[in-house]
């Protein structure tokens, strides 16, 4: 039986990749989290795992080969706090820890498929093109150093072990390395996000503003782009599983690659579909942008001036390494990903 370890296992990407697992029958799986937010559970409760390991104790005892042959680790846990402003926290969690379990994968033989981020980007010249290039699809971030400008310690954690990968994979002198995959995740919504407090999607939150309010509320006028404006490329969630499952099923390709849609749309967008799959739901006709913000269903909100210059106004992947693996993942625009999303959240009660 093919064993395989899933870090993170109880936050948001990792259930979703235990559920994609098991929808293949592959349930000999380790999961592995820290589950002092106790109410992480629940993503794992209609899940099937052959066991639960803390993170405090699992890496130690993985580089000790205590698990016996693993195929693969897929590497979700970290601090994903894009303000958490303890940089030796996360240096220690984010990079130093994935060093030691990359190597400790290397010495065994076990593929490692690792959660990379598109902040990685950040303060890209690419990110500050004229606010309507992402519109043309010219401008997109592809996986190059010139692109590379994190505005957090999150995003430097990240990329500094990308950088490790790179420099690894570029130096391997004929040895073929088992696998190394690290995916750069773009804004990516979906189930299972809940326990995400204020680092859960826009969508997620908009959801609970419109049963809570009647209506969602977006950034304003900001960083030369109009209310609303600002452009992300937002993944769902299976989507997102759906590419780790193919680079699980095709070993031979490693690297670092993009993980979004390839397509950048505003925060106008999701607002949308989210308010228009609520009145949906309620048997009300869909409205335009126009006619939800005179109906105060969309309102905007000033910048905090917490974000400002740590802020993405505009995320795009660029997908070409990607496709050129033959990874052909279909990737849902956001009135669908969104559309499947909310239902979800509503059928949840």
């Amino acid at each position: 039986m093919t064993r395989i370890v899933v870090t993170g296992a109880a936050g948001f990407i990792g259930s979703n990749i235990v559920r994609g697992l098991n929808a293949r029958g592959l349930t000999d799986i380790i999961a592995v989290d820290d589950l002092t937010q106790g109410d992480k559970f629940k993503n794992l409760a209609d899940l099937q795992i052959s066991d639960y390991v803390d993170a405090d104790t699992f890496y130690a005892s993985f580089d000790k080969g205590e698990f016996g042959k693993v195929e693969a680790v897929f590497h979700e846990g970290a601090c994903s706090d894009t303000m958490e402003s303890n940089g030796k926290y996360m240096m220690a969690n984010n990079f130093a820890r994935s060093c030691e379990l990359f190597e400790a994968c290397q010495r065994q033989g076990t593929r490692l498929l690792y959660a990379s981020s598109a902040a990685t980007y950040g303060d890209s010249a690419v990110a500050n093109a004229e606010p309507n290039s992402a519109l043309t699809g010219t401008q997109s971030f592809a996986e190059v150093p010139a692109n590379e400008r994190p505005l957090n310690v999150y995003g430097y954690s990240k990329l500094l072990f990308d950088q490790r990968i790179r420099k690894r994979l570029a130096n391997q002198n004929g040895n073929q390395l088992p696998q190394v995959v690290g995916f750069r995740y773009f804004n990516v919504y979906g189930p299972r996000e809940q326990h995400k407090g204020r680092m859960a999607s826009v969508a997620y939150h908009q959801f609970g503003q419109f049963g809570a309010e009647g209506q969602v509320k977006l950034f304003g006028e900001y960083g030369g782009y109009a209310p609303g404006a600002q452009m992300r490329d937002f993944v769902f969630v299976d989507d997102v599983v759906a590419v780790n499952l193919w680079f699980f099923d095709n070993p031979a390709h490693s690297g670092i690659f993009n993980l979004g849609t390839g397509r950048a749309q505003p925060f106008n967008d999701v607002a949308l579909a989210v308010v228009n799959t609520l009145l949906e739901l309620d048997g009300k006709p869909a409205l335009s942008l126009d006619a939800a913000v005179r109906a105060g269903l969309v309102t905007y909100v000033p910048m905090p001036l917490a974000l400002h210059g740590k802020y993405q106004c505009f995320t795009q992947a660029d997908l070409t390494l990607l496709r050129k693996t033959g990874c052909d993942c279909h990737f849902s625009d956001v009135n669908a990903g969104v559309s499947t999303y909310i239902k979800w959240l509503a059928a949840q009660g």
